[in-house]
C-alpha cells in the first residue's frame, strides 16, 4: 500500500490459496506419543489458508471428508475460518479406530473443499447449510485437493519386474536398482534418468533470500545470491539439474513498473543469467544448470516456465516508452504468448495452475490453441512451499494440481507431469525430496539441446521420492509418445526405488484429448489389456508408495483405429529362371485374407500381384549378372504386414547390361543404411509413418525441432547410357497449417563425388503436404560418364513437425 493505494504488483499476485496436508501413515510408536492412539491410526490433519494483498476480510468456508476405499464417505467436518493479512492454519484431529473400530485395513482419501468470500459480520455463519451454500455457489473458485490416507497394514502392489534405468544418483550409490519380483527383469529401456527441479527463483527476480531473514516475499533483486549460487548449491544437494526461471516483469528492480528503468540493464541483467549458466555447465560437465523466464502474473493471469529463450520478454515500459526487454509480449495474452513461443522453437511449464482464472485463451481458463500445444510441454502437477527454508527434505507444505493439469490434458494439450519446489529462499532444490525425473537417451551427455529435446518429448516423469522411478509403456511404446494403434493395447505401469520402498496402490488413469470433460481411473492393476474404442485417448500412470509418496508417469498417446485384426500373413518367395524373363511366385496367407504381394529383388519394389496365385514375370536383362536377393511381403485389409525369408537367385545375360538397368542400391532401404550415408535416425522402420514398399523408409525430420538431416547415395552413370532417370516415392505429413508459408524444406540435390552442389532438382515443403505417397521423377542424363551423389537435404525449422519420407529410390537408364 503506496498513499492509500494498492500497488500494482500486488494486484498482480492476489489469490485465494488453500493447502491440506495428510499424515499417510502413522509412526510405529514415536517419542511422547499415545501408543493405542498411534495404533488406532490416529492422526492430525492441517488446512493452511492464506490471500495474499487482499484488501478486507475474508471468510474461508471448508469442508473436509474421509472417504473410504469405496467410496463412501464415513467421517466429515468443515468450518468457517475468518482469513486477513495473515496466512491461517487450521488443524483438524481424526482419533482413527478410535471413533469407529469397524474400519477396515486399506487406503482413504482425505478430500478439501474450501472457498473464500468477502467476510460477514460477527464470525460468518459455520452452520452446515451455509458452508455448503457457499461451497455450492464458488463455482470454478472452489479449490479442491485429497490425498490418501493407510489405515492398518495394506498389502503391498505386485509389480511386474523392471530393471531401473540409470542414473548419476544411483551410480554413486551403487548401480542398478530393481524391485523384487517373480520373474527376472526384462532388459532396461536405453534412457538414463536425471533428477532436478524445473521451478526456482535468485536475486535476479524476488528469490535467492538469504534462509535467516527468508520468510515470504522478498522484493526484487534484493536477495543475497544469484544464479550461479544456485547452480552450485543443488549440485552440492545431488540434483543433476536446476532451472532458474526469473519473473520476467521484476528485471527492472521493481514488482510493478519501475518507470525510471533502464531497458539496457535489464536485458544485461537476463544476459548475464544466460551466461552464469553457460559458464557453470562448462566448469562442472555432468551437471544442468538453465536459466528461463517465468511468465506472467498469477492475479488473472497465471505463471508458466520457459526454458529455452534467449530473449527477456516484457510488456513494462519506462516513462520514456521504453521496452523494458528484448521482446514486447502483451501481459495476459497468452494466446499472443503461445504463438510467439511456438514460432521461435521455446517450449514451457504451466506453473501451479488453477482450474479457473489462469491462462485464458479466448475467455477460456487454460483454453486451449494449436499454438499452445505445441508450446507447453509440461505441467506442474506438485509443489512445496515457495518461502520454506527447510533443508531437511521434510517440508510438509505443498499443493497439488492435478485437477488442473488433468483440464488441460482433456483440453487437449499434449503436456506431461512436474513437481519441483519453487525455492525462493537460498536452499534449491532442499526442502523436500520431490523431483522431475527427465529421461535422456543412454550415451548422451546431459546438455541444454539433449534436455530440451527429452521434456519436447515428454520423456520425464514426476516424483515426491528422488530415490523413485516410474515409467509408462503401451504396447512398447515409451511415455510422452503419440501413435497409433489397432487391437489390443497393452498398458505397463514400471517402478523401482533404490531404498527399497514398494508400491501401495497403482492407478492407470484415461481420457480423451479436447473432449473438455473429466478424467476416470481406468484401473488399478499395473498391468492392463484394453482396445480402445475407435477415437482419440491419453493415459497416464500414478502410484502411491508405502509411505505416500506419489509419482506419475508422462502420458501416452493413443489414435485408435477401427478393426481388431493384428495378424500378420505368412509368405514365402521363390525365383524361377536365370537369364530373360524370370518367374517371381509366392505363397501368403493370412487369418482374414490377403490384400497383395509386393516382389522386391534387392530391396526394390519390382511389381505388385493382387490375386492368388501371387506371381510376377521379370526381365532379369534390368539387372546385372550376378546373385540377387528376392523377397516378397503380404499385406491384409488391415495393413498387418508380413515379409518373407530372403531368397537369392543368380542372373547369367551374355554381354553388358541392356537398357533398364537399375544404379541405386537397397533402393529401398530394407538393407537399413547399407549402400546410403545418411544422419542418425532417418533411416527407419518406424510405424508412425508407414513405408511405401516393406517395413523401412527413409524419414528426414519430423521432430519439430530446428534440425538439418541429410541421405545420399553415390553412384555412377555410365556414359554409354542415353538417358538416365532418377525416380522415388515421397510423403510429405506436417502439423504445419499454414497455407502460405514454407516453414520446413526438403531440397532433392545433385553433387560431386566430394559433395559439391551441382543442381537443386527440386524443393518441397510443408506446403505440399499430405495423406498419401507421390511419384516423382527427374533426368539424370546431363550428368552421364560422371559419378555424382543423388543427395536429400530436409530442413526443418524451430515449429511444428515436418516429416519427408522418401522410399523406393530408383536411378535407371536406357
Amino acid at each position: 500500500m503506496i498513499g492509500g493505494r494498492v500497488c500494482a504488483g500486488e494486484l498482480d499476485h492476489r489469490e485465494f490459496e488453500a493447502t491440506l496436508h495428510v499424515p499417510y501413515a502413522t509412526q510405529a510408536v514415536a517419542q511422547g506419543t499415545d501408543k493405542s492412539r498411534a495404533s488406532a491410526g490416529a492422526r492430525t490433519f492441517t488446512l493452511d489458508f492464506s490471500y495474499p494483498h487482499v484488501e478486507q476480510p475474508h471468510d474461508v468456508s471448508w469442508r473436509l471428508e474421509l472417504v473410504a476405499p469405496g467410496g463412501q464417505v464415513v467421517q466429515r467436518w468443515d468450518g468457517v475460518q475468518r482469513l486477513f493479512r495473515k496466512a491461517v492454519a487450521v488443524t483438524v484431529r481424526w482419533p482413527g479406530r478410535g471413533a469407529d473400530d469397524r474400519l477396515p485395513d486399506g487406503i482413504y482419501q482425505v478430500r478439501m473443499r474450501a472457498a473464500a468470500h468477502p467476510a460477514t459480520r460477527g464470525n460468518g455463519d459455520a452452520s452446515t447449510a451455509a458452508i455448503e451454500d457457499a461451497l455450492a455457489h464458488a463455482g470454478d473458485e472452489m479449490i479442491e485437493q485429497s490425498w490418501d490416507l493407510a489405515l492398518g497394514t495394506p498389502p503391498a502392489m505386485r509389480m511386474p519386474a523392471f530393471r531401473a534405468l540409470p542414473s548419476p544418483g544411483m551410480a554413486q550409490a551403487g548401480g542398478d536398482v530393481a524391485v523384487a519380483t517373480a520373474a527376472p527383469a526384462p532388459a532396461a529401456l536405453p534412457y538414463t534418468v536425471y533428477y532436478g527441479n524445473l521451478h526456482s527463483q535468485t536475486n535476479h527476480s524476488d528469490g535467492g533470500g538469504a534462509l535467516a531473514s527468508c520468510g515470504g516475499a522478498q522484493a526484487p533483486q534484493s536477495g543475497a545470491q544469484g544464479p550461479a549460487e544456485a547452480f552450485a548449491y543443488a549440485r552440492n544437494r545431488g540434483l543433476d539439474f536446476l532451472v532458474a526461471s526469473e519473473h520476467n516483469h521484476m528485471y527492472d528492480g521493481s514488482d510493478s513498473t519501475n518507470t525510471s528503468a533502464n531497458p539496457a540493464t535489464a536485458r544485461a541483467l537476463y544476459q548475464s543469467g544466460l551466461a552464469a549458466a553457460a559458464d557453470f555447465n562448462g566448469k562442472y560437465p555432468g551437471f544442468l544448470g538453465v536459466y528461463g523466464l517465468e511468465w506472467g502474473v498469477i492475479n488473472n493471469g497465471g505463471h508458466l516456465n520457459i526454458f529455452n529463450s534467449p530473449e527477456l520478454l516484457q510488456w513494462e515500459v519506462n516513462s520514456g516508452g521504453q521496452l523494458l526487454g528484448d521482446t514486447l509480449t502483451p501481459k495476459n495474452d497468452y494466446a499472443a504468448l503461445y504463438t510467439l513461443m511456438r514460432q521461435r522453437g521455446w517450449i514451457g511449464q504451466f506453473n501451479h495452475p488453477s482450474s479457473s482464472g489462469q491462462f485464458l485463451v479466448n475467455g477460456v481458463a487454460l483454453g486451449y490453441s494449436a499454438d499452445g500445444d505445441q508450446a507447453m510441454a509440461l505441467c506442474e502437477v506438485l509443489n512445496t512451499s515457495a518461502f520454506s527454508t527447510n533443508t531437511t527434505e521434510t517440508e510438509t507444505g505443498r499443493s497439488s494440481y492435478e485437477g488442473a493439469c488433468n483440464k488441460a490434458l482433456e483440453a487437449g494439450f499434449h503436456v506431461a507431469f512436474s513437481t519441483n519446489q519453487d525455492n525462493h529462499c537460498a536452499n534449491w532444490g532442499a526442502s523436500y525430496t520431490n523431483r522431475t525425473g527427465v529421461l535422456i537417451p543412454n550415451g548422451a551427455p546431459l546438455t541444454q539441446a539433449s534436455f530440451i529435446d527429452a521434456l519436447r518429448a515428454r520423456r520425464v516423469f514426476a516424483t515426491m521420492d528422488k530415490n523413485s522411478q516410474l515409467v509408462l509403456t503401451a504396447n512398447g511404446h515409451v511415455m510422452g509418445e503419440r501413435f497409433t494403434n489397432s487391437g489390443p493395447l497393452t498398458l505397463a505401469v514400471e517402478f523401482a526405488n533404490s531404498a527399497g520402498k514398494a508400491a501401495s496402490t497403482v492407478s492407470l488413469v484415461e481420457g480423451v484429448p479436447g473432449r473438455n470433460g473429466t478424467v476416470s481411473v481406468l484401473s488399478t492393476s499395473p498391468t492392463t489389456t484394453i482396445t480402445p474404442a475407435p477415437g482419440e485417448h491419453f493415459y497416464y500412470a500414478k502410484v502411491t508408495q508405502s509411505d505416500g509418496n506419489i509419482l506419475w508417469s508422462a502420458p501416452v498417446w493413443v489414435t485408435q483405429t477401427a478393426g481388431g485384426d493384428t495378424s500378420a500373413p505368412t509368405v514365402s518367395a521363390a525365383a524361377s529362371g536365370s537369364s530373360g524373363t524370370i518367374a517371381f511366385t509366392a505363397n501368403a496367407s493370412d487369418n482374414v485374407g490377403v490384400g497383395r504381394v509386393d516382389f522386391y529383388v534387392d530391396d526394390v519394389l519390382k511389381g505388385t500381384d493382387s490375386t492368388s496365385p501371387y506371381m510376377l514375370s521379370f526381365n532379369s536383362t534390368a539387372l546385372s549378372n550376378g546373385s540377387h536377393s528376392l523377397t516378397a511381403t503380404a499385406t491384409d485389409a488391415a495393413g498387418n504386414l508380413g515379409r518373407s525369408a530372403p531368397v537369392t537367385f543368380s542372373v547369367n545375360n551374355a554381354g553388358t547390361p541392356p537398357a533398364g538397368a537399375q544404379l541405386v542400391q537397397n533402393g529401398g532401404f530394407e538393407s537399413g543404411a547399407t549402400s546410403w550415408s545418411a544422419s542418425s535416425g532417418v533411416i527407419t522402420a518406424n510405424t508412425t509413418y508407414p513405408a511405401h514398399g516393406g517395413t523401412w523408409m527413409a524419414r528426414l525430420n519430423g521432430q519439430g525441432a530446428a534440425r538439418t538431416d541429410t541421405l545420399y547415395q553415390q553412384l555412377t552413370i555410365p556414359s554409354t547410357v542415353s538417358k538416365a532417370t532418377l525416380s522415388f516415392w515421397l510423403r510429405i505429413a506436417s502439423s504445419e497449417t499454414t497455407t502460405s508459408s514454407a516453414y520446413d524444406t526438403l531440397k532433392v540435390q545433385v553433387r560431386s563425388s566430394t559433395g559439391t552442389l551441382l543442381a537443386t532438382l527440386a524443393t518441397y515443403s510443408n506446403l505440399n503436404k499430405g495423406s498419401s505417397y507421390v511419384q516423382r521423377s527427374f533426368d539424370l542424363s546431363a550428368y552421364k560418364g560422371q559419378t555424382v551423389r543423388v543427395h536429400f537435404e530436409g530442413k526443418e525449422g524451430t515449429t511444428l513437425a515436418t516429416a519427408f519420407v522418401v522410399d523406393d529410390v530408383l536411378v535407371t537408364t536406357q
